[in-house]
């Protein structure tokens, strides 16, 4: 805008043209909305990097629940183990692809498996196992029962009997606490098969 003031034409930087006005109205909404962005994504990273940790699926062991591929999200912040929860279980050394497995007792339970009948018992309570696949067989270098849980680990197997080594083994035995990862709470890879893991009461 000009302003003529005896004889001298006068400029008033300070005032924007329509074109300038429609830019500076499109570049502010432009940045609020990256900022937007730039916000959701943030929590979003913070939310998974302190509450939850994807991690993928390897080998047949939890079949039909789990299959090799499958990509998780596993909750980790003040998880407190408990029977019937799918677990990730990493490497006493971190050198491996954590395992996943299913807890059927926690401490101080004891465990008892009737191969003739295939029935799996905790406390002497016959827990029903819907989500097995196969037959419960007795595995290699088998523990002796009834095997008690000792405090701070976890008795687990994997859903697929036939498939999986697990606390059955004595190479293996009842795990550690510390080792515990998390607990699987959603599928989210492959898509058509994206669901909520329901916990499911080993008793």
């Amino acid at each position: 805008m000009t302003d003529r003031q005896n004889g001298y034409i006068y400029y008033d930087y300070n005032t924007k043209s329509e074109s300038q006005k429609i830019a500076a109205t499109a570049w502010s909404s432009v940045f609020h909305w990256v900022s937007g962005i730039v916000a959701v994504l943030s929590l979003f990273f913070l939310v998974v990097t302190f509450f939850f940790r994807p991690v993928t699926v390897a080998g047949p062991s939890m079949e039909p629940t789990l299959h090799n591929g499958d990509r998780l999200f596993v909750y980790s912040l003040g998880y407190t183990p408990c029977h019937g929860d799918i677990v990730v279980i990493g490497t006493p050394d971190n050198s491996l692809e954590p395992i996943i497995k299913r807890i059927i007792a926690t401490e101080n339970q004891t465990v008892d498996i009737d191969y003739i009948k295939e029935e799996v018992y905790v406390d002497g309570i016959k827990i029903e196992e819907d989500y097995i696949k196969g037959m419960t067989k007795a595995a290699i270098n088998e523990i002796e029962y009834p095997y008690t849980v000792p405090e701070g680990h976890v008795f687990v197997m994997g859903d697929y009997r036939d498939e999986s080594r697990d606390s059955r083994c004595k190479t293996v035995g009842a795990i550690d606490e510390d080792r515990i990862v998390g607990k699987a709470v959603l599928r989210f890879y492959p898509f058509s098969s994206f669901n909520v893991i329901i916990h499911k009461e080993a008793e």
